[in-house]
């Protein structure tokens, strides 16, 4: 008589996932890992870390509503253009508001080569 062994089989085996269905599976519905770290002594808080970690796809990012990195300048071509053109606008204003101060510097340097 043999009796069923009790072990798990081993991965890779039998009618488990594998990693890829595994990954697919978590990048199309995505998973949050949330925990907190606190340091006390003697009642005093000395550091609290607080972790949020959201494992998902792009896609299932933008319908949860995270889009953090299209307007991160360090992580998007558009916003660091976008930076950029405003940051020049601003420095035209301030350009603009300087040459009125002083009317006639504007005209000397617009006259010269």
């Amino acid at each position: 008589m043999t009796m069923p062994s009790r072990m798990p089989e081993p991965y890779g085996q039998g009618g488990g996932s594998n990693l890829a269905d595994i990954l697919e599976r978590v990048l199309d519905k995505g998973i949050v890992i949330a925990g907190d770290i606190r340091i006390n002594l003697l009642d005093i808080e000395l550091l609290t870390i607080k972790l949020r970690l959201i494992v998902a796809s792009v896609d299932k990012a933008k319908e949860m509503g995270i889009d953090w990195w299209e307007d991160d300048p360090e992580l998007s071509t558009r916003a660091r253009r976008d930076a950029l053109a405003r940051e020049n606008a601003e420095l035209r204003e301030r350009l603009a508001r300087l040459e009125e101060l002083e009317p006639g510097r504007a005209r000397t340097r617009e006259e010269s080569p």
